[in-house]
């Protein structure tokens, strides 16, 4: 026994050690295309720089030419001024000089106030100071602090990884609440990136037979919620990566929560012949069963020359449970999972222009022609749509009416222990009925459907609202000790 152990404790070593080796390979393949994928980046960030610093040049150039041509257009102006007040001022001049010569009074009184139009000569009138320097210093530029800048850039720093809480983590109603936080404040995290992944496996996440991760992109805050999960493996693996305008940090520790609900499927081996089965969904198919009922006549012919052993052997008995199919008005089909002690919860939902249906729950081996709520082995309320509607609550060949609506989708809600099955609405979860007994043995979902189909939605939680109802719902038991059988 102890070599056994140590066996079988190596053998489990060494599976751990294939997964670690797969993982180093791994992480060398993705270090290889991580870095060509930083490069690209770099190229591109330089690049950009380069077109930003292209552009600010030649924004910068125009801005020269234009204050080039704004000073060359005011000196050009100013001297067109002095041009015009110097041609002037020359005729002006040569009038004066001519005035001047005169000897005579009489003719000097001629020229009318000579004197008076000299001295408004536009050249008094000029100012002979450059309107415009001639500097262009102020066009200059200094790119030291830049260049110091340029020169001190270095790699964006990575964010480090995040730290999922545990503790905060919920897993209820099928959703997934998960937080997290940072181990150092960095105010330059802009965003989260969610990663996850269903798993069978407890421990850290494996390379092979693992589905792909799931992403969940731009959380702003450190927690968020995943809705509407069908839980149809036992975990979950989850991890968090905080990202900055440029570049994503390293992913947490990924973390496994534990996911385990009630899954089944509808054994299609355990069907009447008219009824169509697949995993979830089951349907009247009233064109079906003569024609295989003479297949089963000849089967059944032939198994006769078969020995006992041989056929009690087989895979198609094994697989019904050693028994044959519901046959007769017995229109059911059970799970292929059996309660045998815990809380389960699955719900129904039936096709609107269904005739009957039951939904409910028996023992292992039911009978033959046995229906469901008609024997003390099963539990199950019934919906007869049949040229009025009744609704009825069947066990042990007992029928107490509901006098409530029928809800389009109904949840079933099983405590073994606890000798409880209830049903209830499953959108409102108000409560429809409640039976109590002591279970002997291990129940199988059952669901009876004629002229119409079902499906049934499992991979759930017991939902927190049937949880926090159980309290009041135990004060019920009084209105329905006539179904139930102790």
């Amino acid at each position: 026994e102890t070599l056994q152990r140590i066996v079988s404790t190596l053998v489990n070593k060494n599976d751990e050690i294939h997964n670690f080796i797969d993982l180093l390979n791994h992480t060398i393949s993705n270090v290889q295309v991580n870095s060509s994928n930083a490069i690209s980046e770099l190229d591109e960030e330089f690049d950009g720089l380069y077109s930003v610093l292209h552009e600010m040049k030649g924004s910068m150039a125009n801005t020269i030419q234009q204050e080039e041509a704004r000073k060359i257009q005011a000196l050009q102006d100013q001297l067109s001024q002095c041009s015009h007040a110097l041609e002037s001022s020359e005729e002006l001049l040569e009038l004066a000089v001519q005035s001047l010569d005169i000897k005579n009074p009489v003719e000097l009184l001629e020229v009318e106030n000579i004197d008076c139009i000299v001295t408004v000569a536009s050249a008094f009138r000029l100012s002979l100071k450059p309107k415009v320097s001639d500097s262009m210093t102020h066009m200059m530029v200094d790119f030291a602090l830049e260049k110091r800048m340029l020169q001190a850039v270095k790699f964006l720093p990575v964010p480090k990884a995040p730290e999922i809480d545990v503790a905060a983590c919920l897993v209820a109603d099928n959703c997934i609440t998960i937080s997290w936080r940072m181990p150092e404040e960095d105010s330059r995290i802009d965003h989260f990136l969610l990663e996850y992944r269903k798993t069978n496996f407890d421990g850290l996440p494996r390379l092979k037979g693992e589905q792909h991760w799931e992403l969940v992109d731009y959380i702003k805050a450190t927690q968020y919620t995943l809705s509407g999960l069908k839980f149809d493996t036992k975990y979950m693996n989850l991890r968090v990566q905080a990202c900055n305008k440029a570049v994503a940090g390293e992913y947490s520790d990924p973390v496994t929560l534990e996911t385990k609900a009630f899954l089944f499927s509808l054994d299609s081996t355990s069907s009447h012949l008219n009824l169509k089965v697949e995993d979830t969904y089951v349907e009247w198919d009233p064109t079906g069963g003569k024609g295989q009922e003479k297949i089963k006549g000849k089967e059944n012919k032939n198994s006769n020359t078969a020995s006992p052993k041989r056929s009690t052997n087989s895979p198609r008995a094994l697989a019904r449970g050693g028994r044959d199919r519901f046959a007769g008005e017995s229109y059911t089909v059970l799970g292929d999972t059996a309660i045998e002690s815990g809380q389960h919860y699955w719900e129904v939902r039936a096709q609107k222009d269904c005739k009957s249906y039951s939904v409910g729950v028996t023992y292992r081996n039911p009978g033959k022609f046995d229906q469901l709520g008609k024997t003390n082995s099963s539990w199950c309320i019934h919906i007869n749509n049949w040229l009025q509607t009744t609704f009825s609550a069947k066990h042990n060949n007992k029928a107490k009416t509901l006098e409530i609506p029928v809800p389009d989708r109904i949840g079933v809600y099983c405590d073994f222990d606890g000798g409880q099955l209830s049903f209830y609405n499953a959108s409102s979860k108000a409560l429809l009925h409640t039976f109590r007994a002591k279970f002997t043995q291990p129940l199988l979902p059952g669901f009876m459907i004629w002229c119409g189909g079902l499906t049934v939605s499992t991979g759930l939680q017991v939902p927190s609202a049937v949880k926090t109802l159980q309290k009041s719902e135990n004060g019920l038991g009084g209105s329905t000790s006539s179904l139930n059988n102790a």
